[in-house]
């Protein structure tokens, strides 16, 4: 059975330029295969490490994208770009479960190879079982992606541990690559992906030099220190954090929050839950004043 996908709903695409509108500013992508041999006006660069995403407009301008976004989507301006940790540049997505938050994701990655150029990103996702439902995603979604962007070359993997091949071709290829990482697989220095091997390269090297945009999936999930020391290692260009269920929102570009998938009708219903019955009217009345 073939799954049919929708690649015009406007919520879903409303949250995609979003991300998209961030870099407006950014020398836009070049033809296919088209890259520059030096670290000239271009979002690829190359190095002798391989190639590796490059940021061209300042944070100043981001900043002015940012609150232009937030006045667009009736949000709150932001009054400077938040940090997370040591990561200057973080942007969220609120997306109600149920509404697409991972396919939003994923074509956002093809949409900013498409406006832009850049090539290199990692998902990061909290445990196994998530780690499990992108790798899917992306299995199922790979002709609709093909058809929608021209067959645009695109390789995306599972990090394992045991083939560091993998992270290699990361940081060297020319096409779209895509690592799908447990946060587990890298937070503690004891970690293989961060131990010296035999060629005097640490395997996380690979993915530091080509400077990837990271996507965090559900990142209430990641804000312990120790958490978003290991992010902020993985050198990111920025970090866009997707979840129904923010601990803090760092820079809130897009919001679809329960009500509003409610209203829109992409979810049958919204439970409140209490603390009492509500068939018992005759309890003690109980309210909620201060976190």
């Amino acid at each position: 059975m073939k799954l049919e996908f929708d690649g015009h709903q406007d919520y879903q695409l409303e949250a995609i330029k979003a991300v998209i509108d961030i870099f407006d500013g950014q020398p836009l992508a070049k033809g296919n295969f088209e890259i520059p041999l030096n670290s000239g006006v271009s979002s690829l660069v190359f190095s002798d490490n391989g190639i590796a995403n490059n940021l061209e407009i300042s944070h100043e301008a981001i900043l002015k994208n940012v609150q232009a976004i937030q006045e667009n989507n009736g949000l709150t301006l932001s009054e400077k770009l938040e940090e997370s940790g040591d990561v200057p540049l973080n942007f969220t997505i609120e997306m109600e479960t149920g509404t697409g938050k991972t396919y939003v994701y994923l074509r956002t990655i093809f949409e900013l190879n498409k406006q832009y150029g850049f090539l290199k990103f990692v998902i990061v996702v909290p445990s196994v079982a998530i780690r499990e439902g992108v790798i899917k995603n992306l299995e199922i979604t790979a002709t609709h992606f093909q058809e929608l962007y021209n067959n645009t070359p695109v390789n995306a993997v599972m990090y394992d541990s045991k083939n560091h091949s993998n992270l290699r071709n990361f940081a060297t290829s020319n096409a779209i690559q895509v690592l799908v990482i447990n946060i587990d697989s890298f937070a503690k220095d004891s970690n293989v992906i961060n131990t010296m091997r035999e060629s005097g390269i640490k395997p996380i090297e690979y993915i530091q030099h080509s400077c990837p945009i990271v996507i965090i999936d559900e990142p209430q999930n990641m804000e312990t220190e120790i958490r978003k020391a290991a992010i902020a290692n993985l050198n990111p260009l920025c970090s866009i954090r997707y979840s129904a269920t923010h601990k803090n929102f760092y820079n809130l570009l897009y919001s679809l929050n329960p009500v509003q998938a409610y209203d829109k009708g992409l979810v049958k219903q919204i439970e409140v839950d209490g603390i009492t019955s509500d068939s018992n009217a005759s309890a003690a009345f109980v309210s909620f004043l201060k976190s």
